[in-house]
């Protein structure tokens, strides 16, 4: 087989809007405006710029990508609309990559978006056909065994894999319980957060119920929010001057299920356990590294912790600690401050929230801003302690049962230079930890020059 040549990636600009409680108060296209308008004025353009956009959500007609996006500008670009269950933000995000990768465009924007109903996912939002992951339930009830079975099914197909992990490898619901309240912690400083209060392991494993695993505290809620990431190459972002802020993409996989989902018959394969370890083995080869190497150049994770025992378990599927040994690794203190790495400096998405199309973006928004050093009170220590000028990498995974994963690593490239005007100075503030809203003169300022509709923007509530 013939292998294209590859060109370098970069991180150039990023928006997010605040993940709030689904009342339906903002509409998708608003938000989208938002968080891309955000992310332009970061990187110190307007949407003419963008020659490609892909736009993820997973509770909306068809099209909503453009909805959003003609707010800015009606330019003509391909606009591709991309629903992959949870991953679907950094699905969006791997498409527009692959873009510059391999040469068809110099600057790219993956949008994601979701307004959500309140309470648990339903199991489908068409009853009049079967559900894609039937299998998935199916699966998890023969397992578990019995028709009367606690807790919604997602809850139970992610509870059920902590539970066995914990069965085969030792540990404790406790273990899950200190995940939870470490994220609760972590996003009490997050101003995007959904949750920021604070909560004790007690508080936590003393939660109510949900499964026979999981307590409500351990679970993360339903969202509505956005996020975007511009992409762009190396001559674009020299083109740009934007040496003092892209942030290279170095490696990103995305993996789909084997048969071992179903045939090995475990809840932790129902969940992606393997399709996680394969991503991001394949990932950590991309950058470089021999079998199991290059973990311990990474300080900063944003991982899927849409329950804690996904979190749990996703330790172990990553690599971050030894096979066997997540519980040890809780104890041990080597997933926040003080440790080893800091795993989801945000809160994670048990306190920050989850809407589903923007969650991946949102996560890349995190670890961008960490390798730039903009944190603010959620920025990981020692990302830049190393005689190594590009700093350690930063590492993001986002799951998707269905199913679809997407491991990525990002990092500060070779000719980064600090100092000089950046996203910071052009937002007026530091968006990385304060949260603002657009303005009619933001817009004005990321749209587009050439084609643009006045009377769109009439409709948008800024």
């Amino acid at each position: 087989m013939i292998k294209a040549k590859e060109r370098r990636t970069f991180i150039i600009g990023v928006g997010m809007t605040q993940f709030i409680k689904p009342r339906g108060t903002r509409e998708t296209s608003d938000m989208g405006l938002e968080a891309a308008t955000k992310a332009l004025i970061d990187a110190g353009i307007n949407y003419d710029c963008i020659e490609a956009a892909f736009c993820g959500y997973c509770y909306g007609d068809s099209c909503c990508g453009q909805r959003a996006l003609y707010n800015l500008g009606m330019t003509g670009i391909p606009i591709t609309n991309v629903n992959n269950n949870c991953s679907t933000g950094s699905t969006a995000l791997y498409q527009a990559n692959m873009l510059i990768k391999y040469g068809a465009v110099e600057c790219a924007m993956a949008l994601g978006f979701e307004q959500m109903q309140p309470g648990s996912l339903p199991p489908t939002s068409f009853p009049d056909r079967k559900p894609p992951l039937e299998p998935w339930s199916l699966a998890t009830d023969e397992i578990q065994g019995g028709t009367k079975l606690k807790g919604p099914t997602a809850a139970r197909m992610f509870g059920n894999a902590g539970k066995e992990y914990i069965a085969k490898y030792g540990g404790r619901d406790e273990h899950l319980a200190k995940i939870a309240a470490k994220n609760h912690q972590h996003g009490s400083k997050n101003p995007y957060a959904q949750f920021r209060k604070r909560w004790t392991v007690q508080q936590v494993a003393a939660s109510p119920k949900v499964t026979d695993t999981l307590s409500l505290l351990m679970c993360c809620p339903t969202s509505d929010g956005a996020a975007c990431c511009i992409i762009a190459s190396e001559d674009f972002v020299h083109a740009m001057s934007l040496e003092n802020q892209a942030i290279e993409i170095i490696a990103q996989t995305m993996r789909t299920d084997n048969s071992v989902t179903f045939e090995d018959k475990t809840a932790m394969e129902i969940v992606g356990f393997s399709m996680t370890q394969k991503a991001a083995d394949a990932a950590f080869r991309a950058a470089g590294f021999g079998p199991g190497m290059g973990r311990d150049q990474v300080g900063v994770v944003e991982l899927h912790d849409c329950f804690a025992a996904n979190e749990l378990i996703t330790y172990d599927a990553l690599g971050l600690c030894k096979p066997g040994q997540a519980c040890h690794f809780v104890d041990s203190g080597n997933n926040t401050h003080g440790g080893q790495y800091v795993i989801n400096p945000s809160g994670g998405l048990e306190a920050k929230g989850h809407p589903l199309g923007a969650t991946g973006l949102g996560m890349h928004f995190y670890i961008t801003t960490q390798l730039r050093n903009w944190a603010g009170p959620m920025q990981a220590p020692g990302l830049f302690d190393s005689n190594a000028k590009r700093g350690k990498y930063g590492l993001v995974h986002n799951i998707g049962l269905g199913g679809a994963v997407v491991v990525t690593l990002l990092r500060r490239p070779e000719f980064w230079v600090d100092g000089g005007e950046d996203g910071r100075t052009r937002l007026g503030y530091n968006h990385a930890h304060e949260v603002r809203p657009i303005t009619k003169t933001d817009v004005e300022r990321a749209r587009s020059q050439r084609d643009f509709s006045p009377t769109l923007l009439t409709q948008a509530k800024l």
